[in-house]
């Protein structure tokens, strides 16, 4: 890599920051990163219908949420922003249309709409066709005259050269070619409101940053032939492009769509449900890349030390809820119990349950959580009424010792004084009843942790009566023997 490395992430403020933005971020931060080059965020905001109050700064926050930093943006240099570059495209569509290399089109809305029209009924390709042609100069001069009384505003066309051939050597899908010919006619790089469009801006950003490689989603491979014509036009040296593939919803192997409800497919929404940033930008990172090997933890130094270009996937990437929440969980339980307990914090003083047990409660559950509002649901036997039994729990308990160790085991806890009353003093009572009723195994334990928690499954059965009292466990299990 002979010049400098320098990537951008270049998002438009149309809303919140999706999982296939972010992970165009993350990808573009652990190269730059890697190859101690320069990563910086610039705002393309030049489709003013779609832009978002209050877009950039979500989209900068959630970013800096999942750990990613950058080394240029419109917070720290001016023009960053396309909205604040508006003379310096003007400079550039001055110089094409000057060179003849772009002109000024005068044909409507209304019809290009009918052009179209007529082209799919004739089964044709819709293609713009110069409206110049056959003209003379006179009869242009007077065309355009005309329009321009009529108050048409004009948009401006790049002149396509139809016999070109637009390649590239693609960081991830290798060689890539288009003709000319298919790119659709002259195509507008100014609208009628001054802006540039997409993919003029795009060229003029990119060369006068210097970026070294763009990388983006596949999406963008229809664009890259538009953008080699402006390069060309322009008499500029285009940099390395990067395509990564889609990432399709692992359940229906169709590409991810935000009708995908299964899915939270917005950093905002992991941010919202407590999930650690470090697991989600774990998760993100091994989407269409992977070190080798069997290993799927790594810190964000890991990622930066691993990071190869040359491993991202040629085959789309499977977004799977099911191994985020994993990811997540796996976190969760690694972490310090502080961590994790100011993260479920405001679930629970939202819930009222931020009470004097609440910081053990999230030790409790802390191995079963993937994110910290889980820890609301996973409390609600300690602050609500006992749950219905399940038609499996039913037969558990339909057992004909079950009576026999709900009993003895009442009669232990009714006998502790509350100085007895501890999690290490809990399991010899449990003990205690196994070695009086020679019970023993699941149809000692299950009854029990049916019987005091309404569940067959959960975390450390002492500590789950404990933080439950001794009160409470008795009269769970004083309703469940009534109840049989």
């Amino acid at each position: 890599m002979t010049k400098p490395i320098r990537v951008r992430y270049a998002p438009s403020p149309t809303g919140l920051l999706h999982i296939g933005n972010a992970r165009t971020a993350l990808f573009n931060y652990l190269f730059a990163r890697h190859h101690g080059g320069t990563f910086l965020i610039r705002i393309e905001d030049t489709d003013r219908k779609r832009h978002v109050e209050d877009g950039e700064r979500s989209q900068l926050e959630n970013l800096r949420w999942l750990g990613i930093d950058w080394d240029e943006s419109p917070e720290t240099h001016e023009q960053y922003r396309q909205s604040e570059r508006l003379d310096i495209y003007q400079k550039y569509v001055d110089q094409l249309l000057a060179e003849g290399k772009a002109y000024k089109s005068y044909v409507t809305e209304e019809e290009l709409a009918a052009e179209r029209e007529r082209q799919e009924a004739a089964g044709e390709t819709p293609r713009y066709i110069n409206e110049y042609l056959g003209m003379s100069e006179d009869e242009k001069a007077a065309y355009m005259a005309e329009r321009e009384a009529a108050g048409i505003v004009p948009t401006v066309r790049l002149a396509v050269n139809e016999t070109g051939i637009y390649k590239w050597n693609d960081m991830v899908k290798g060689e890539i070619e288009f003709e000319g010919v298919n790119i659709g006619g002259d195509w507008v790089i100014q609208k009628r409101d001054g802006y540039p469009t997409y993919n003029f801006a795009v060229v003029v950003d990119d060369y006068l940053m210097n970026i070294s490689h763009v990388i983006r989603g596949d999406d963008h491979i229809a664009n890259t032939p538009k953008q080699l014509m402006v390069y060309e036009a322009l008499g500029w040296e285009a940099p390395e492009f990067g395509h990564m593939t889609l990432i399709i919803n692992s359940e229906t192997g169709k590409k991810l769509s935000k009708r995908d409800t299964n899915t939270l497919q917005f950093i905002e929404d992991y941010r919202r449900k407590g999930y650690m940033p470090e697991a989600v930008f774990n998760f993100i990172g091994l989407l269409g890349w992977n070190p080798g090997g069997e290993e799927e933890i790594f810190s964000r130094e890991q990622f930066i030390q691993l990071f190869d270009e040359n491993r991202l996937s040629k085959s789309p990437a499977a977004f799977d809820q099911k191994k985020m929440d994993w990811m997540s969980n796996e976190y969760i339980k690694n972490a310090d119990l502080e961590t994790i307990f100011n993260l479920a914090k405001p679930f629970l003083e939202e819930a009222g349950r931020l009470t004097d047990k609440a910081e053990k409660l999230v030790e409790l559950y802390k191995p079963q959580m993937s994110s910290a509002d889980q820890i609301v649901g996973l409390t609600d036997l300690f602050f609500s009424d006992f749950p219905e039994l399940t038609d499996e729990e039913k037969e558990v308990m339909a057992g004909e010792t079950v009576p026999t160790v709900l009993n003895a085991l009442k009669e232990k806890l009714e006998a502790m004084t509350d100085e007895e009353f501890q999690p290490d003093n809990i399991f010899p009572q449990i003990k205690a009843v196994q070695k009086e009723t020679g019970i023993k195994g699941k149809n000692l334990f299950m009854p029990i942790r049916i019987a005091v928690s309404g569940e067959m499954h959960g975390p450390e059965l002492p500590n789950t009566i404990y933080l439950l009292g001794r009160e409470k466990s008795i009269q769970h299990i004083d309703n469940m023997l009534k109840s049989l």
